[in-house]
């Protein structure tokens, strides 16, 4: 019901209670001991809020107790070691996804009624309680996402009852063991994630109804044992990333089975296909893929008229003459089909043209075909995806591709196709990604690209085409645009500067002349350029220094002139900046990115002077001394030697380059693809599956998936039952798709339909910073702390003065920090934020923002303004430093996180830093003390009372870099 709040002590004196379900609000704060007093309560159900604290251990004193669910929440604290003394009649225990520590309590076994027990990604430590396998009615044990080790207890197999048992994600190791098969009633048997070892016990097999086995991600090793191919119940088996070996059986008795989904992805499984897979006659999905599988691909696939996945890439597959796809023509269910990275040489046969038209994703790359694309590709109408780069392909790009309405992905990269581009491809509406580079394809670009809004993506270097139509320059959207190694011509014209979403634009080793158009400093997303090799004219623009994100860019071999623009200093983001081989003249300065400019990257200005590695800048006059015509006499040959040798070089690179064609991963990263599928996201997160859970919130859930390219995001997923979810993804989607920065979450993609929205977003290993504080596993030494909250200063002095529309972050606590491989920390959620408009610097707004982080005049009047971001800013870094949640029990009416700091300060400091930052006796105690009573100080000076008396992020970040040079220099 969206009920904000905390939960009110009073509700322990409706003594008559039975049943009290709150979940799936926005309740915080702590559960109230009162609840206790709730002697007729049977069913307690706190599902989905954000409580924290811990559980009080009234609770577990209400005798009547039958069902207790407090899943997703972020309660910590520890179970009672006596925790069935008094609920003797509990028969659902469910704490999935909180902070609860310490170990599993061997008195459960004391909880004879108990059919679930879910502990699910949460702290605890230890070992699995061997006690557990007294609970003889026991149906669900969900004990994964911990940090259990140890083994499981060889008496598991007692558990007859057992249906489910997920065990995945911790650091248990040691094989299955045998007497697990005795659980003659298990129907779904998930271990996965785990680091169990050892072969699958043989036993297996005679478990006569079982339904699902799940062991994926595992390190399990030996063959597969036969009979489970036989077990006529089974439905589901994912065997996936493990070690197993052997090869299937291939007798006409096996695989009589109800199977529908084989998973037995990357394994080291050998042998031939058996043609009695197709004895499975239910089977919807195969995934055989990265197996050591050789011999023929059977053509008694086509009995399977019910598949819909088929996957068979990098094995060492065979298809004569491809009757593969032939033989697939009977499955008008199919829509995937992987048969890339096997050695299936043969030609394409028309009769591709008649498979399912259901089909969305064709993969046949890197398989040795060879000859033209058939036609017939026209008639599969609901493609999405079409991949046949890295093979020998000969011709033209078929005109029936435009009846392709639905195509987003095209890979026909490393070919050899010529002839012109179809100008009725501009009619794909839906098209994002294309890659026709290391091919022969010739003449002028589609006239009428423009009208292909959807392009994000264009790959068309290294071919023999000739112009730029104009229309491109509208593609306001496109992010990658790379023609480099074309035969080019004309000049670049004001609308290059259209391109507002760019990222990396390669029109290098063409013919384009004319000047750089001054329009080029509108590109505020541009990460790299390169112009090189063309017969550009005229002065490097000033506004090349308007571009924020710039990183890399190259202006080599042309004949630019003038000066390096003074404006160039302030880009602190340029790294590579190449200007060799023009004419260009004057200081170059010492400062900024020029610091490591490299002689290399100057090689051939003869008239620029200054840094360290040039010649000093000196008065020039008519007559030179007799050194500098001596420095000329010697110059002058070697300058002209060298541009001889980068010739030769240059050559020979092309050459090489002619015959090592760019793999997919070298020319094209994963993180460009921008489209994926409902289909593709519910399978790389094993169907939405607890194992894959990062994490909840009030408007949704983020999971981890992994998908087919190799590619890992975290995928949020908008619950649209809630009120405000649709309203958040709008807000993310908004904020999202205009910013850059190194230290916001990036955005890889989305995938909205009426019934489903979700945003596919940069991965982070490492978790967020509100896992590191506050758990004993992590530890982030001072260096580490003062390093990611700059990165947090560093993207809020972005949103806030960086970027043409102010941003106010609104919601900005720890576990909206996330942290990458290398622990920089990253800005996310942006489901709260506020744009401001031009001259607008305060809005209102409802607020649903986190206690404890928000700004006064936000939480009491809804007042929206930077302010808000820079005093949850200043609370995160109390929080950092101090270890203490601002909501934490301490914090009453009379003293908050900010008086407690503030009155500690000046006469104690040492008592309210975290304990582990600090050891009296270490060397350079006092440094270290005098620099964390600066950061507080700093903190204090955001969270004043009066939002017009706090620091603006600007002021902020320069302070918090000042007091971590100050600590590095002392």
């Amino acid at each position: 019901m969206d009920i904000l709040g905390t939960i009110p002590p009073h509700l322990g004196n409706l003594s008559f209670l039975v049943s009290l379900d709150v979940s799936r609000n926005h309740l915080h704060g702590e559960i109230p001991k009162d609840i206790g007093n709730l002697r007729n309560l049977k069913e307690l159900v706190f599902v989905n809020n954000h409580l924290t604290g811990s559980i009080p251990f009234s609770i577990f004193n209400i005798s009547s107790l039958e069902t207790l669910a407090l899943t997703y929440n972020e309660l910590s604290g520890s179970l009672p070691v006596d925790i069935c003394r008094r609920l003797q009649r509990i028969k659902s225990i469910s704490i999935i996804s909180n902070r609860l520590s310490g170990h599993i309590p061997t008195g459960l076994s004391n909880c004879t009624d108990l059919y679930d027990l879910s502990l699910s990604y949460n702290s605890f430590e230890g070992t699995i309680p061997p006690e557990i396998v007294n609970l003889e009615r026991l149906e669900f044990l969900n004990l994964g996402g911990n940090n259990l080790q140890g083994t499981i207890p060889a008496k598991i197999g007692n558990l007859r009852n057992l249906q489910q048992l997920q065990l995945e994600n911790n650091h248990i190791v040691g094989l299955i063991p045998l007497t697990i098969c005795n659980l003659s009633s298990l129907w779904l048997l998930n271990v996965n994630t785990n680091n169990l070892s050892g072969v699958i016990p043989r036993e297996i097999e005679n478990l006569h109804k079982l339904e699902s086995v799940h062991l994926q991600y595992n390190k399990l090793s030996g063959s597969i044992p036969e009979g489970l191919f036989n077990v006529s119940t089974l439905r589901e088996m994912t065997l996936g990333f493990n070690n197993l070996s052997g090869s299937l059986p291939s007798a006409p008795g096996y695989w009589r089975t109800n199977l529908q989904h084989l998973n037995l992805d990357v394994n080291n499984i050998g042998g031939v296909i058996p043609s009695s897979i197709s004895n499975s006659s239910n089977l919807k999905e195969i995934y055989l893929d990265a197996n050591k599988f050789s011999g023929p691909i059977p053509n008694t696939l086509e009995d399977l008229r019910q598949l819909e996945s088929l996957g068979l890439s990098s094995n060492n597959l065979s298809s004569p003459h491809l009757s593969i796809l032939t033989s697939l023509v009977s499955c008008r269910s199919l829509t995937e089909l992987s048969l890339e990275d096997n050695p299936l040489f043969g030609v394409l046969p028309d009769s591709v043209g008649n498979l399912s038209i259901s089909l969305e994703r064709f993969y046949l790359y890197s398989s040795e075909i060879r000859g033209q694309i058939p036609s017939g590709f026209g008639n599969l109408s609901n493609l999405i995806t079409l991949s046949l780069h890295d093979n020998d392909l000969t011709g033209s790009v078929p005109r029936t591709f435009c009846d392709l309405h639905n195509l987003q992905i095209i890979q026909l990269q490393n070919n050899r196709l010529n002839g012109r581009l179809p100008e009725c491809l501009c009619n794909l509406s839906s098209l994002g990604y294309v890659d026709l580079s290391n091919n022969q394809i010739s003449g002028p670009m589609p006239y009428y690209i423009g009208n292909v809004t959807s392009l994000r993506n264009i790959y068309l270097n290294s071919n023999r085409l000739t112009n730029i139509p104009m229309s491109l320059w509208s593609l306001k959207d496109l992010l990658v645009l790379h023609l480099s190694n074309n035969s080019m011509v004309g000049s670049l014209p004001p609308d290059f500067g259209k391109l507002n979403a760019i990222t990396s634009i390669d029109l290098s080793r063409n013919h384009l002349s004319g000047s750089i158009p001054s329009t080029v400093g509108n590109l505020q997303r541009l990460l790299y350029l390169s112009l090189a090799y063309n017969e550009l004219q005229g002065s490097i623009p000033e506004s090349l220094g308007n571009m924020m994100s710039l990183e890399s860019a190259n202006l080599s071999n042309n004949i630019l002139s003038g000066m390096i623009p003074k404006s160039l200093e302030e880009l602190k983001y340029l790294k590579n900046f190449n200007v060799s081989f023009n004419r260009l003249e004057g200081e170059i300065p010492n400062k900024g990115p020029f610091l490591n400019f490299t002689s290399q990257s100057s090689m051939g200005n003869e008239e620029l002077c200054g840094n360290l590695l040039l010649q000093p800048c000196m008065t020039r006059s008519f007559h030179h001394s007799r050194r500098s015509k001596l420095l000329l006499i010697i110059l002058v040959p070697l300058g002209a030697a060298l541009m001889v040798l980068g010739s030769i070089i240059v050559l020979i690179l092309r050459r090489r380059g002619n015959r090592n064609v760019p793999t997919q991963t070298e020319s094209c990263p994963a993180t460009t693809l921008v489209r994926y599928s409902y289909i593709e996201i519910e399978r790389a997160t094993q169907g939405f599956d607890q194992c894959n859970l990062l994490g909840c919130g009030g408007f949704g859930s983020v999971y981890k998936g992994m998908f087919a390219n190799g590619m890992t995001l975290a995928i949020k997923v908008f619950n649209l039952q809630v009120e405000g979810a649709l309203m958040s993804f709008d807000a993310e989607c908004e904020v999202l798709r205009n910013l850059r920065h190194r230290n916001l979450t990036k955005v890889i993609s989305s995938c909205t339909n009426l019934d489903f929205k979700a945003l596919l977003l940069e991965y982070m290993p490492n978790g967020s910073l509100e896992q590191w504080l506050h758990s004993d596993n992590y530890f982030l030494n001072m260096i580490q702390r003062l390093d990611i909250m700059i990165d947090v200063a560093s993207a809020l002095e972005y949103l806030h003065h960086g970027y043409v529309t102010v941003v106010v972050h609104s919601d900005l606590k720890p576990s909206n920090v996330l942290l990458d491989e290398r622990l920089v920390g990253h800005v996310c959620d942006f489901g709260l934020a506020k744009l401001l408009g031009e001259g607008e610097y305060i809005a209102h707004t409802r607020t649903l923002a986190t206690m404890g982080y928000i700004a006064p005049e936000y939480g009491s009047v809804g007042l929206v303004s930077r302010r808000c971001d820079v005093y949850s800013y200043g609370i995160m870094l109390m929080e950092t430093f101090t270890r203490k949640r601002p909501y934490d029990e301490m914090f009453q009416e009379n003293l908050s996180m900010r008086s407690w700091v503030m009155n500690s300060l000046c006469a104690a400091p040492e008592d309210i830093i975290d304990v582990k930052l600090m050891e009296p006796e270490e060397i350079g105690f006092q440094k270290k003390l005098h620099c964390l009573s600066s950061v507080l100080e700093l903190a204090l000076h955001c969270t004043t009372e009066s939002p017009n008396e706090r620091l603006n992020m600007k002021e902020v970040l320069a302070n918090i870099n000042k007091i971590k040079l100050e600590f590095l220099r002392k």
